[in-house]
């Protein structure tokens, strides 16, 4: 396997486990310039994503790698890399095969405009509509007719993976047909490039640079939650962006209010445009974009593949196309079509049985880091009013995901009797019947539990 086609690969993992924005943001052009032995040599464009890289994904990366390639023991990282050395390589490698590995598995997540961020790739003639998404869909055109006026900001929420930035980059590919200046960036490159500016003087550039866009899109708001300075920043440019009718488009994991630590103000703007959720694709829906994403990529595959595939992967359109380039990245490799027992060896880090893939640890923690609660509070004897919904979930998530009793459920929260997590049970089971939003929480925290690696 040559060095580009060991990337393409882990690539692929890589992009199941972050968001789309970040994954555009930190891994466009990036290459491994080389492979010896245990370590491989990973090729960045600049000094922050090396950083960036280092301390915030390498160990993503060294799993992705080691997924597909076990020898893999080490990743570094290097500004700049040799690309004439993987390119020859690689022509070297397609010569032999006859094989044309970027024609068949072209990774177009990283095929963006320099000047707006936008992917070409991502439009609406690619967006498949269905119960699921038909409002945010709705809510998209509307935007796109009347920019500035109708919808603003348009707000759109839900959970990893579910096409949130497919939808709001192809309403910045329409809107660019219009002549809009339009700019798409993540909410955590926003934050990286704010601290860039306050570090060198050149704050009021750096606002006066976003206040000059006619549309204003950014993937992950739910990232500012915390960073006040960054709040305080956007807010401003927020608010001269709608004072001037200029089209503001968010996305989020959660809706406004289940942001934490976010700024009232800026709570309150979100909530005061359009919110639009999308939910999880049925069955049917799933078959589709896994069969529409094999013909534009001119792969005949069977039936039995293709609904293997759509009734594993329930909730997350980004696994469904992940699993579907491992399944055509070994019939390029192989020459031939897996069987039912190859099938599901490759596929067999994306699909396990999701009882096997947590534990109440990792409940613990992700419904800490959604509210943004230590750990330790959650798990003590304290009963401030902030923490003891988040408390009583996690003993529902423990019941309801591990079917844990509720002496251990007890025991692992703070060292309490099992009639209190039952209590708590019982609690958050009839509010859920009364609270659509409490609900939504439940099944975005859930997304996360199996859907990210703690």
């Amino acid at each position: 396997m040559s060095n580009q086609e060991l990337w393409k690969i882990a690539l692929g993992e890589i992009e199941l486990s972050i968001s789309k924005a970040n994954f555009i943001t930190w891994f466009k052009n990036t290459n491994i310039v080389s492979k010896k032995g245990k370590k491989v040599t990973i090729g960045v464009p600049n000094g922050f994503t090396k950083e960036w890289l280092e301390n915030k994904y390498n160990k993503i990366i060294l799993k992705a790698l080691r997924n597909t390639d076990n020898s893999v023991k080490e990743v570094v990282y290097t500004i700049g890399g040799s690309k004439n050395q993987n390119q020859k390589e690689t022509k070297r490698k397609n010569k032999k095969n006859n094989i044309d590995i970027k024609e068949q598995l072209d990774f177009q997540e990283c095929q963006v405009d320099k000047k707006t961020n936008l992917n070409p790739k991502y439009n609406f003639e690619s967006f498949i509509v269905a119960s699921f998404n038909e409002l945010a869909h709705a809510a998209s055109q509307s935007v796109i007719k009347d920019l500035g006026k109708t919808y603003n900001p348009l707000f759109v929420y839900g959970g990893v993976g579910i096409g949130k930035t497919h939808l709001i980059q192809a309403i910045g590919n329409s809107v660019l047909m219009k002549k809009a200046n339009t700019s798409y960036i993540s909410s955590e490159k926003f934050t990286a490039d704010l601290m860039t500016a306050i570090s060198e003087g050149s704050v009021e550039r750096f606002k006066n640079n976003y206040r000059k866009y006619d549309v204003l899109i950014i993937d992950d708001i739910q990232f500012l939650s915390g960073k006040e300075k960054t709040q305080e920043i956007f807010f401003h440019i927020f608010n001269t962006l709608y004072e001037n009718n200029k089209q503001i488009i968010l996305s989020s994991d959660r809706p406004p209010k289940a942001i934490p630590t976010l700024e009232e103000r800026l709570r309150s703007r979100f909530e005061g445009g359009m919110i639009a959720d999308i939910g999880q694709p049925d069955y049917e829906t799933r078959l589709v974009i896994l069969k529409r994403k094999a013909e534009s990529l001119n792969i005949e595959l069977s039936d039995e593949i293709f609904s293997y595939i759509a009734s594993n992967i329930q909730k997350n359109i980004r696994e469904l196309e992940g699993a579907l380039n491992r399944v055509i990245a070994f019939i390029r490799l192989n020459n031939s079509i897996p069987t039912k027992k190859e099938l599901v060896k490759i596929l067999k880090t994306i699909i396990s049985n999701p009882s096997k893939r947590t534990n109440y640890k990792k409940i613990i923690k992700t419904v800490a880091d959604f509210y943004d609660i230590d750990t330790n509070e959650l798990t003590n004897k304290g009963r401030r009013k902030e923490i003891v919904k988040p408390r009583q979930i996690i003993m529902y998530l423990m019941r309801e995901e591990l079917k844990s009793s509720y002496p251990f459920i007890g025991n692992k929260v703070g060292g309490r009797d099992h009639t209190t997590a039952m209590y708590a049970c019982e609690k958050i089971e009839k509010e859920i019947d009364n609270d659509n939003n409490l609900e939504q929480e439940l099944n975005l925290i859930r997304e996360r539990i199996y859907n990210t690696n703690i």
